[in-house]
């Protein structure tokens, strides 16, 4: 199944580049988020190749659910898409976004893809191994390098979103006397988290699942965890929620080992 969900990410980062480099069309959902027609390219190529690969399990994806298309996932597994993470990076020429697949069993990411195509670096993951790749030339996938979370020392290094920091996320840093961080954009958070190269990422302001279930496949296989703010494991395939849409993430804590 991997090698289908990297070579998927990898296609649709093509398309993302080939947009990238010719200027994206940009509009707007109703909820105010940047769309282009990178996400929705993308987006297509891999619903085709999951669609061809895995016909009988279900795919939410981004662009799909906001066009209202929700399959029904109840008592299954499933895939949670996001042609493009990072669009406001995308859109603002930083190169932090990625292309995320993830499978989602029992409310838990047991696999997941996180493909930067401007960095040319992709990270993957089933359940207890992770590891790291470098996509090159003609979108070659090289041979891949195990990571793994970092012990925490007396020193947290943090990482907090590029374009949707909070004053609740800079309050919890306080709060727990950390004072190093730095801001990145997409699901990278996860994915330096599980490479061993800071401690911590609070979010405190809104997410979807579609957002971090690759990215926290990556960490949870590379030692880490992502938990809500009482602790729990932050879960996936959230419908009929009371205080907010489907699939939206309450505030958490993504963090190495302790």
């Amino acid at each position: 199944m991997l090698d289908v969900l990297q070579a998927a990410a990898v296609a649709a980062g093509k398309a993302i580049l080939d947009v990238y480099h010719a200027g994206p069309e940009v509009s707007y959902k109703a909820d105010c988020s940047p769309v282009t027609d990178a996400d929705e390219s993308a987006e297509k190529i891999i619903l085709d190749r999951l669609a061809a690969a895995f016909p009988d399990i279900p795919v939410v994806a981004e662009e799909a659910v906001a066009a209202g298309h929700i399959p029904d996932i109840e008592g299954k597994s499933f895939f949670l898409v996001d042609p493009l993470d990072g669009t406001k990076e995308f859109v603002g020429r930083n190169d932090d976004f990625t292309v995320n697949i993830a499978l989602i069993e029992n409310g838990e990411p047991v696999a997941g893809v996180v493909y930067a195509p401007a960095l040319g670096i992709l990270y993957a993951a089933t359940r207890n191994k992770a590891k790291k790749s470098v996509v090159s030339g003609q979108h070659d996938i090289g041979p891949p390098t195990i990571i793994g979370c970092r012990s925490r020392g007396d020193t947290l290094v943090a990482l907090a979103s590029r374009s949707h920091n909070s004053q609740e996320t800079i309050a919890y840093l306080t709060e727990h006397g950390i004072t190093d961080y730095e801001s990145i954009g997409s699901s990278l958070k996860f994915c330096l988290l599980a490479e061993g190269l800071a401690d911590i990422y609070p979010r405190l302001s809104r997410t979807m699942e579609w957002d971090t279930a690759a990215g926290d496949a990556v960490l949870r296989a590379a030692g880490g965890e992502t938990v809500t703010m009482d602790g729990s494991p932050l879960a996936y395939g959230k419908r009929n929620q009371i205080s907010d849409a489907d699939f939206a993430n309450p505030h958490f804590v993504s963090r190495g080992k302790s």
